[in-house]
């Protein structure tokens, strides 16, 4: 699923697609998709993680900023620690989130690998790999970085989806479950379709983007 937000404000369900497999190719066909049926630019594209569509993303819209999804960062952080430790762990990850610029994240980067480099060594090497896609956020202020930090959007989409499918078990052809699919977006769409605070956001983003967003 692709969730837009259009230079209005309104969020537009670009396109569903359905496959057996997850991967780069599968990134890049969809990416091309897109591009093929007209859409121009893409200013920033939040991504929860997955390997190979960052760059696939980059393949067929090179001026894009490609932001991580911290949601799913801290939550796989979190799949490395013991429950008593999780409270712990994630009070010093918001300090690398929360942090004013990209040079006190890194610092608060440092210092948590410092503090729980020994007991959990996975988790600061795995921020390093994305800390390119990281750090777009910071360029932001702290209403901003809501819109852009996370895909908690596509994610009410999602639930949206799943609470229509829950009860219909399995079905005969992909064709069927895209038809019911489709119908659960429509209902998506007519309930919400503009981003709270967005004439304050879209003033932010006229700064770093100020052709591309008037074009």
């Amino acid at each position: 699923m692709a969730l837009g937000v259009t230079p209005e404000g309104e969020r537009e369900v670009l396109g569903l697609w359905i496959a057996a497999n997850e991967g780069a190719k599968f990134w890049l066909s969809i990416m091309n998709n897109l591009k093929n049926r007209g859409l121009e630019d893409i200013l920033i594209a939040v991504v929860d993680g997955l390997k190979g569509f960052p760059d696939a993303i980059n393949a067929a819209f090179p001026d894009t900023t490609v932001q991580t999804c911290i949601v799913h960062l801290v939550r796989h952080s979190l799949n490395f620690c013991g429950w008593k430790d999780r409270k712990a762990v994630a009070k010093d990850l918001r300090r690398i989130y929360q942090a004013v610029d990209d040079e006190d994240a890194a610092k608060a980067l440092d210092d948590f690998e410092a503090e729980w480099s020994g007991k959990y060594p996975s988790i600061a090497p795995s921020w390093r790999r994305a800390w390119q896609e990281v750090i777009p956020f910071f360029a932001f202020p702290p209403a901003v970085r809501k819109i852009i930090y996370t895909t908690n959007a596509i994610e009410s989409l999602n639930r949206v989806i799943r609470k229509t499918t829950k009860t219909r078990g399995s079905f005969p052809t992909d064709d069927a479950a895209t038809k019911l699919i489709y119908r659960a977006i429509r209902s998506f769409e007519k309930a919400g379709r503009c981003v709270r605070e967005w004439v304050a956001a879209r003033n932010q983003f006229a700064i770093p983007y100020p052709e591309r967003l008037n074009k």
